[in-house]
């Protein structure tokens, strides 16, 4: 437990460049750990959100805006894990309101240039970011390695700042995404056991993602990956720089390590972490 806290720190701390330093959240005791005998003072408004099963103020992204094309990798097993993450119940984009509809301002101006947003991945339970944590303490689950982390140990992926735990996507308003061309080209299946390419390859050998080319592919563990990492030049570049302009002018903030991920400068729940699984029986 002791080096979990340790661990959780540290990449806060690394985290504070992307917007604001991430405080730990109180996480709830499992059901198998008994109740303490002492009783416990009245839950804050914040602390209440976080346990309840619902998300208030959330929205499915593409009800609000269908024009949005959506990819939620956490729901499949084509992720740096390797099968479903826990939590992800469906594959849906969940958002608070606030940053569906700032969503929707970058989806106009991204058809006004020939292209749409595809996200990745919206809110995050608290769960799936714990099955992250547990998931980085067995050394010997690396099935996808060759793609997602070719050349950083695994070891290492919370330390240097690829996977963040707490999470500010458990707050609702982060989201990793991406520009795809309009109309959108179709995207091949994953198939589980297929050949694995480093995401650092040329465009032509990674992934079919219908992305446009970002000089990496999506959730790839690499300095390449930074937005402004000085190897990536241009169209790569340009895609980035573009990306970040439509993302910047409707209030979003980029965190610098990742070129897919953008946060709400202003979100509605800084400093609440949500548990309810990604469903839409989770919007309130």
């Amino acid at each position: 437990m002791r080096h979990r806290i340790a661990v959780v720190l540290a990449v806060a701390a690394l985290l504070g460049g992307c917007s604001r330093p991430e405080p730990r959240p109180t996480p709830a005791a499992p059901p198998s750990t008994p109740a303490s005998p002492t009783p416990s003072p009245a839950p804050t408004a914040s602390a209440s959100a976080a346990a309840a099963p619902r998300l208030p103020g959330f929205v499915v992204l593409t009800d609000l805006d269908p024009r949005i094309h959506a990819d939620i990798r956490y729901a499949t097993a084509h992720n740096f894990v390797g099968r479903p993450i826990t939590g992800y119940a469906e594959p849906l984009c969940l958002l608070t309101r606030q940053a569906a509809e700032a969503l929707r301002r970058v989806q106009d101006a991204a058809l006004a240039g020939g292209h749409s947003l595809k996200v990745y991945d919206c809110y995050r339970p608290q769960p799936a970011v714990d099955d992250f944590v547990a998931w980085s303490k067995r050394p010997g689950e690396q099935q996808t390695k060759a793609e997602f982390y070719p050349d950083v140990a695994k070891d290492r992926l919370f330390a240097e700042g690829y996977i963040g735990a707490p999470t500010a996507h458990s707050r609702g308003s982060t989201m990793d995404l991406t520009l795809v061309d309009e109309p959108a080209a179709g995207q091949p299946a994953y198939r589980a056991g297929q050949p694995l390419v480093a995401c650092t390859a040329p465009r032509a050998r990674r992934f079919a993602d219908n992305s446009i080319d970002m000089g990496t592919g999506f959730d790839c563990f690499d300095s390449r990956a930074h937005t402004a990492d000085a190897r990536i030049t241009g169209s790569p570049r340009d895609n980035r720089r573009l990306l970040q302009r439509l993302m910047t002018d409707a209030g979003f903030v980029n965190y610098d390590r990742e070129w897919w991920h953008y946060s709400l400068r202003e979100e509605p729940y800084p400093d609440t972490f949500f548990a309810a699984p990604v469903a839409r029986s989770s919007v309130g």
